[in-house]
């Protein structure tokens, strides 16, 4: 993983004080357009989930989509758009969790997945966790078995990897 973390890295863009002052954000746009790097984190995100009987992949709005969908189409598996309430059209199941001010609101389709179905959540970002363990709950109401969650950067000193337990995490790259 060392290797593969250092070249990825590489695709990182470091933006200081946004969206707000004291913000070190960490721009993916560079990955996504290089036609090597992109490919090999979809690679390095499927890896451990290859041999998993994923029946889906699940994306949480809006750079999950981007990831998910190409791990799905890798696992050779269906894919699932997490949106923001309100914006699927048909009927929905939902879960509402806490951000550091207030509250947020994610939803599926409520026949999105098969009781059973062996699920992997993939977005690009794990922070505090709240979204991924809000995706995890999500998935699971439903009747799906979620069999790890997949991350491009896992920002470590927020602690969002406790909040997933016991699901298996898998992240490229850790600051």
């Amino acid at each position: 993983m060392a290797k593969e973390q250092l070249l990825l890295t590489r695709y990182i863009r470091d933006v200081p004080d946004w969206p707000k002052k004291g913000i070190l954000f960490r721009d993916i746009t560079p990955l996504l357009a290089d036609p090597k790097a992109f490919p090999a984190a979809v690679d390095a995100l499927c890896a451990p989930f290859e041999h998993a009987g994923v029946a889906y992949v699940a994306g949480v709005e809006a750079r999950g989509f981007i990831f998910g969908a190409a791990v799905a189409a890798k696992l050779r598996a269906g894919f699932i758009p997490i949106r923001k309430k309100g914006k699927l059209p048909w009927q929905t199941e939902n879960v509402t969790y806490d951000l550091e001010y207030g509250t947020d609101c994610i939803e599926i389709h409520r026949d999105a997945v098969t009781p059973g179905a062996r699920v992997l959540i993939v977005d690009d970002l794990l922070a505090t966790g709240g979204t991924m363990q809000a995706a995890c709950q999500l998935m699971e109401k439903v009747g799906a078995e979620v069999v790890g969650v997949a991350v491009v950067i896992e920002l470590t000193d927020l602690n969002g990897r406790r909040r997933l337990a016991p699901h298996k995490i898998h992240a490229l790259i850790s600051y």
